[in-house]
C-alpha cells in the first residue's frame, strides 16, 4: 500500500510539533513561512522544486 501525503501537509505537522513540543516560538515558525513564501516567488524556486521532486523520487525508490 503506498502512501502518498502531500509536502506541504508534511511540514505543516512538523511544524506544529516544533511549536508545541520543542519550544519553536510562533513568530519563528511565522518567518520560517515567509521566508518559504518569498523562495517560492523567487528565481532559486524551480531548483528548489527539482531538488524536492528528485529527493522525493529518492525515497520513494527505497523498497523495504
Amino acid at each position: 500500500m503506498a502512501l502518498s501525503i502531500s509536502a506541504v501537509v508534511l511540514l505543516a505537522i512538523i511544524v506544529f510539533i516544533l511549536v508545541k513540543k520543542s519550544g519553536l516560538k510562533a513568530g519563528h515558525a511565522i518567518v520560517c513561512v515567509l521566508l518559504g513564501f518569498y523562495l517560492a516567488s523567487s528565481s532559486i524556486a524551480p531548483t528548489i522544486s527539482e531538488l524536492t521532486t528528485n529527493v522525493a523520487g529518492m525515497i520513494g525508490s527505497i523498497k523495504f
